[in-house]
Order: C-alpha cells, then sequence, then structure tokens
C-alpha cells in the first residue's frame, strides 16, 4: 500500500477537493479494510455483489485474477485523514497485460497503437474481472468525491506512462463523473428481464401468456423437449448449495471452457471462497435424469434489491435445448415466484430476445493519454454509437412480447 497526494495540477478543469481527502493505493484487495470497503459500496447508487469485498478477495486470493494472471491490483482509495476508518471513495483497478475477461472489446485499438510502435499494455482497468454486470465502478459517498476519484486514476494513469485507463459497465452516476472530465463514452448492448410492474406476473404462465404466439410456443416446445428427455431440475439456494454440489458445478464449469478450447478464469478455490464468504447471494440449478446429474446453472441473486444475474453454466452431456432451459427458463420461472425485480442475462446474445429479454445499453468510460490516438479513437466511438443505436432501434421493432 502506498500513500500519495491528490493532484493539485489535474490535465483538465475538475471540481476542488477536499483538502482532507488522503490517496492510498493497495496492491491487493486484502490490504483494504472489508468493512470500510462493503460500506462504500452500500452507499454508492448502483452496489451489486460482485464489488463486495469478499468477492473481489477470493478473485485475488484464488489465483483467478492476479498479477500472474494478468490482472495486478492497483486499488485506490479516498480517505477522510478526520474520521479515521471511513472512506470517501474508492475503486477496483487492475493494471492488465492483456484484454481477455473484459467484455468490452479494444483489442482493435491496441493492435492499431502497437502497429505505430508504441505500447498498449500495461494498461489501467476499472472493472470486475470476467463480470460484464453493470453498476458502480467509482464507489463515493457523494460527487464531489467521485469526481476527485476519477481525477486521481487519470493521474495515475499519466504519471506511469500508460496508454490508456478504462472503465467498465458505469452506473449513470460514473457516467456523468466520465463525461464532466472528459472521458469517452462507449456503448454496449446487454439483454435484460424485468418483471412487470405494478402487478408482478402471478406465475411462469402468465408471463408467457403475455410474450407473442410464436414465442410463447418456442419456450413451450425447448421446456416440453427437455422434459421428455427426462430431466428435472433441483434448486439449491445460499447454505443449501452443498460442497458436493460446488464440486459438481466446477466441473460443469470447467468442461465449458474445455469444449471452447480455452482455460477456464475461475478456480475450484474461488468457488470455495464463495460458498464460505458469500453464500447468500447465489442461486444453483442441478438438472438431473433420475439420478444422474447432467448439468448446472450458477445465479447471482441480489434477495434486498430483488435482482438476478445469469453467470455461470456448464453440462457433462449435450441435451438439446438443456442450456435455455436451465440458464433462462428455469431462472425466470424462479423470479416469477420469487417476486424479484430484473433478471439480466450477461453480454451478447440476441437469442435472449427469444426467452424474453430485451435489449438495453450499456456503458464504458476510456481516457487514453495520446492526444492524436484520442481523436481516433473517438471519431470511431462516434460511428460505433450510431450503429449501436439503430442496432438497438432495430431489436426493439422486433419486441417479443404481445402488443
Amino acid at each position: 500500500m502506498t500513500d500519495a497526494a491528490l493532484p493539485t495540477t489535474p490535465s483538465r478543469p475538475s471540481p476542488a477537493r477536499p483538502p482532507r481527502l488522503r490517496l492510498q493505493i493497495h496492491d491487493a484487495p486484502g490490504r483494504i479494510d472489508a468493512a470500510a470497503w462493503d460500506a462504500l459500496l452500500a452507499a454508492s447508487p448502483a452496489p451489486t455483489p460482485f464489488l463486495r469485498h469478499a468477492f473481489l478477495a477470493a478473485l485475488h486470493a484464488s489465483g483467478s485474477a492476479c498479477a500472474a494472471t494478468g490482472w495486478q491490483p492497483v486499488f485506490m482509495t479516498l480517505a477522510d485523514e478526520n474520521a479515521a476508518g471511513v472512506l470517501r471513495a474508492g475503486a477496483a483497478l487492475y493494471l492488465k497485460s492483456h484484454s481477455y475477461g473484459e467484455y468490452v472489446f479494444d483489442w482493435a485499438w491496441a493492435d492499431a497503437w502497437e502497429r505505430a510502435g508504441q505500447r498498449y499494455y500495461p494498461k489501467l482497468l476499472g472493472a470486475v474481472p470476467f463480470t460484464p454486470v453493470p453498476g458502480s465502478r467509482l464507489l463515493a459517498r457523494d460527487a464531489e468525491a467521485r469526481a476527485a476519484l476519477l481525477a486521481a486514476i487519470e493521474a495515475f494513469a499519466r504519471d506511469q506512462g500508460l496508454s490508456s485507463a478504462h472503465l467498465l459497465f458505469l452506473d449513470e452516476a460514473d457516467r456523468a463523473a466520465a463525461t464532466a472530465q472528459g472521458w469517452l463514452l462507449r456503448e454496449g448492448v446487454q439483454f435484460h428481464w424485468t418483471n412487470r410492474q405494478p402487478e408482478p406476473y402471478a406465475d411462469f404462465a402468465d408471463f408467457l401468456a403475455h410474450l407473442s404466439r410464436d414465442k410463447r410456443k418456442k419456450i413451450q416446445q425447448e421446456r416440453r423437449y427437455v422434459r421428455e428427455a427426462g430431466i428435472a431440475f433441483d434448486v439449491r439456494r445460499g447454505a443449501e448449495i452443498a460442497e458436493a454440489d460446488w464440486d459438481f458445478f466446477a466441473r460443469c464449469y470447467d468442461n465449458t471452457y474445455r469444449e471452447h478450447r480455452s482455460t477456464p478464469y475461475l478456480s475450484r478455490a474461488f468457488w470455495a471462497e464463495m460458498a464460505r464468504t458469500l453464500p447468500e447471494h447465489w442461486l444453483m440449478f442441478v438438472a438431473r435424469r433420475g439420478t444422474e446429474r447432467v448439468a448446472a446453472s450458477l445465479i447471482a441473486i441480489d434477495p434486498e434489491r430483488r435482482v438476478a444475474w445469469g453467470r455461470y453454466w456448464g453440462c457433462t452431456e449435450p441435451v438439446a435445448h438443456l442450456h435455455f432451459a436451465a440458464c433462462y427458463h428455469a431462472p425466470l420461472d424462479w423470479c416469477v415466484r420469487e417476486r424479484f425485480l430484473r433478471f439480466e442475462g450477461g453480454a451478447q446474445g440476441e437469442h435472449k430476445m427469444a426467452r424474453g429479454l430485451l435489449p438495453v445499453t450499456t456503458t464504458s468510460a476510456h481516457w487514453l493519454r495520446h492526444p492524436g490516438f484520442a481523436d481516433a479513437v473517438a471519431r470511431f466511438l462516434a460511428q460505433e454509437s450510431a450503429g449501436v443505436e439503430a442496432y438497438v432501434g432495430e431489436l426493439r421493432e422486433r419486441n417479443p412480447f404481445r402488443s
């Protein structure tokens, strides 16, 4: 951990900074007080379980996201010197030696910059590793602290001679702060399900009844096919998920990566930490044929805010339509029963619309040190943004719900 003064001559005009704030840079999340970090997260506009101290510490301690895997932590905190232990702002930041596990793709930027004879990596990244979930990234108790934190991030990137800094899947407060400080904004598309308001769906059949006939029929056929294959689901929540369930899920998760000739991002040690430290945020669907388990999906949940996130899946044998049943139909059925407000389906995938999820835009923010490079990326983003807007408009015309 290192202490540093906030920059007194930022590259762009920014709000005045409270003189009592002390900037610290931490080389591991475990060096930050867990209660102080989680209190800061709770005070932020859009907290998610993925920025809980236990989640971030498990990523690092398990070897899933650490310097050896290309994720070198440089977490930042701003503390009030007059209130010991109270954080005013903080950000989970990493020096990245590649762009894997981010879901906002800048490979073309890296290629162009390195073709120009420059060094793109390491870059500075503010994100939750391997987790494309929108939420607060600049954890802050107020707008003033948020602006000070963003200025400190930019100053650090500049002082270290880094090519760029990036903040992924921002909430509205972060977006406003980034816009005010001149960062470039980039839009993406995800697919989310929202419960009907003010009267939630009575049951899954009620949800299906609101879909267009062809979409409703498609889901019914997929569920019937899985059922006729002899597949049923066991649902485990929180502490109900036994170690044997975690073992089976980890096997399925690893299989998914092996089938794509890739290496799993998350280790078995990480899942063990989730079972130990954050059991209340997990929901598991285990598919079985008789007594034989054949697949599992793992859903993250926030019981207080009634939000669920489709996150991980895997199987031990292929069964037609089982992926849709385990990752969408069964979780949505559960969300309807539990009166959850939203289910986020993760990155990409137009096929999710046929299961009742609708397109939403996501935002990332980018700072590039070289003015010429920044101008070129800004022109690219203007064109890309117009394309994203047209794409979302086209998708919304294909609304799966009955008019």
